[in-house]
């Protein structure tokens, strides 16, 4: 059976696009992490899970080969439709399941337990979830350190985009920092590829920026005299030459 679709879907896939972690290559701290899972709860199948708008991306993998599946058989699609840790102790005997193919063959799956990879906004954008071949019952312990590993693969990912973000600023200091051609008269901006741009194009073409116009009060005196300036603003004290 097909999952529903996630409630704010779009918002949810938009989230998972943010990461831009979507077929990147294996990384060590991701790998620790379902290796430890795999461990912890002693069963050969332990997966991160990104939920993509048509299929199941695998970050990293233990005891599976393919590097994604179907959204249409993904378990971790119905995983992301709620709160709570999902277990399906017998595939088999559950009627959300019992004809997936996945449970009918390779990895042939009876035992599966999912926990929703949350963001700080409350997406959830897959799992970190383990899986064996026959039926189990893991311990309350064994249930609560897969819901933290999972809470680290989000610090993980959250890592990854802070970081991003930050390469990202440090590009466009670098290119504030640059001398920048301007002219005399109209005080455009000449850009790498040689055109000249207005100052509030230049800008924002290397941050997100946007304006808010006026006009001081020597530029008011200037070019509307008939204008009273608002005593004692100033928003309109005359710029430093």
């Amino acid at each position: 059976m097909r999952a529903n679709v996630a409630p704010r879907e779009a918002a949810r896939l938009e989230a998972l696009k943010n990461y831009r972690i979507l077929d990147t290559e294996a990384e060590s701290s991701y790998d620790a992490i379902t290796y430890l899972a795999a461990q912890l709860c002693d069963v050969p199948i332990a997966l991160i899970s990104l939920v993509d708008e048509e299929r199941q991306w695998f970050k990293s993998k233990v005891g599976l080969e393919v590097s994604e599946t179907s959204r249409d058989v993904s378990f971790c699609a119905h995983a992301i439709l709620g709160e709570q840790t999902l277990v399906v102790r017998d595939a088999r005997e559950d009627e959300r399941f019992r004809d997936n193919p996945l449970v009918c063959s390779e990895p042939n799956i009876v035992f599966y337990m999912g926990v929703p990879l949350s963001t700080p906004e409350g997406a959830k954008i897959g799992t970190l979830c383990v899986i064996d071949r026959q039926p189990r019952e893991l311990s309350a312990a064994q249930v609560h350190s897969l819901e933290v590993l999972a809470h680290q693969v989000v610090l993980q990912l959250e890592l990854k985009r802070v970081s991003d973000q930050l390469a990202a600023a440090l590009e466009r200091i670098n290119v504030m920092e640059e001398l920048i051609p301007i002219c005399s008269y109209c005080k455009g901006i000449r850009n790498d590829s040689g055109y000249w741009q207005s100052v509030e194009a230049f800008i924002k073409s290397h941050d997100n920026v946007e304006f808010s116009h006026g006009v001081c009060n020597a530029c008011m005196a200037r070019f509307f005299p008939e204008v009273e300036p608002i005593p004692g603003d100033p928003a309109g004290d005359a710029p430093e030459s």
